[in-house]
């Protein structure tokens, strides 16, 4: 009886239907991968597209294949000047600032469950503006004295932030609230620090908080990537912990993680990414809350991706550069400007789409 009913056509053997139910277990995951490595390509080739036309953009204009050809060892001298020392030290920050930014930003999104959990909503921005601050007030604003404020700054904010909300673990929700109040106070103290200065100081910090790639150097750029590539190295290292965590403390522990040492980690790897690129460039405001959400809807993940959160970051803060220099032309906009005004669209974009689900 048992072979003639293994037998029959209409009734498959458990074995069978098991196998069938982990082929479209693979092939579901073998055609996410497969969407969200062309998804990553096709961004990366856009930033360095948008990379090249910025490069070539300006008071003495280069074709692509000019700029190119300047890049692979040829050209004039002017040429050489004009790509490899003025302009390709802005480009290349704007493109690894904006991966820094989005992984960042994915890192705080996974770890706080809250599509509003970006680093500049939570106030480590703020905290970065005011060490720099401080610095221009009391060291006298040289680049190297702002950069180490900013950095102080980010750094301490994050960890006061986290013990703050720190209660038998720290929660997402939490973080955010204690974070937005911690941002609050710091603004303030920002504001009577400016009101206190003296006129040049209060206006080196206005154009600094501004948030701006213009004049960036080698000089200003090399330390700053030099410090983000390993460190956003490390952090794309702990994407497979960080999808642990999404699954929750217990999920997390039971797979053998060390919950909060692990989010502590994940914490000042992206509040380190942060403060780099904040120290270099000031307060970029948005990419690290966009980048991320933008990157999940375009791969269709469940989660935040941390690589297509690094390659939309990239695309959007190169983009926006661009459009930072050439929207009003001669005159060039502070790209924080530009990223705020795409960030307040975005803002507008997400609350009515909330607003139309509970309508539903």
């Amino acid at each position: 009886m048992r072979a003639d009913r293994r037998a029959r056509p209409g009734l498959p053997g458990p074995s069978k239907k098991g196998g069938g139910t982990v082929s479209v277990t693979h092939r579901v995951r073998s055609r996410s991968r497969t969407r969200t490595l062309i998804v990553c390509v096709i961004l990366l080739v856009l930033a360095l597209l948008v990379g090249i036309i910025m490069i070539g953009s300006g008071d003495y204009p280069l074709g692509p294949d000019r700029v190119l050809g300047v890049l692979f060892g040829g050209g004039s001298d002017l040429e050489r000047s004009i790509v490899l020392s003025w302009r390709a030290p802005r480009a290349l920050a704007a493109i690894v600032f904006g991966a820094a930014l989005g992984v960042s930003g994915g890192v705080f999104q996974s770890l706080t469950r809250n599509p509003l959990g970006s680093p500049d909503v939570i106030g480590f921005g703020t905290g970065a503006y005011t060490g720099a601050l401080l610095a221009i007030m009391l060291v006298g604003g040289s680049y190297v004295a702002t950069s180490i404020g900013a950095l102080t700054g980010g750094l301490g904010t994050a960890l006061l932030i986290y013990f703050l909300a720190w209660r038998r673990g720290s929660h997402g929700y939490r973080l955010i609230l204690v974070g937005i109040g911690i941002s609050a106070a710091l603004a303030a103290i920002n504001q009577w620090l400016v009101l206190r200065a003296d006129i040049e100081v209060a206006m080196a910090a206005a154009v600094w908080g501004a948030g701006s790639l213009g004049g960036t150097t080698w000089a200003q750029a090399l330390p700053a990537i030099l410090v983000i590539l390993p460190v956003l190295a490390l952090t794309l290292a702990g994407g497979r912990t960080l999808g642990m965590l999404e699954l929750g403390d217990d999920a997390a522990q039971a797979l053998g993680v060390r919950t909060e040492r692990a989010r502590l980690i994940l914490v000042v790897l992206a509040v380190a990414l942060t403060a780099a690129v904040t120290a270099v460039a000031g307060p970029i405001a948005f990419v690290a809350l966009v980048a991320p959400q933008l990157a999940r809807r375009l791969t269709g993940s469940a989660g935040i991706a941390l690589i297509p959160a690094a390659c939309m970051g990239a695309f959007l803060l190169v983009t926006a550069d661009l459009l930072a220099q050439r929207m009003f032309a001669p005159i060039q906009l502070p790209v924080g400007l530009v990223t705020v005004c795409l960030g307040g669209v975005y803002l507008l974009w997400l609350l009515g789409r909330e607003g139309s689900k509970r309508l539903r």
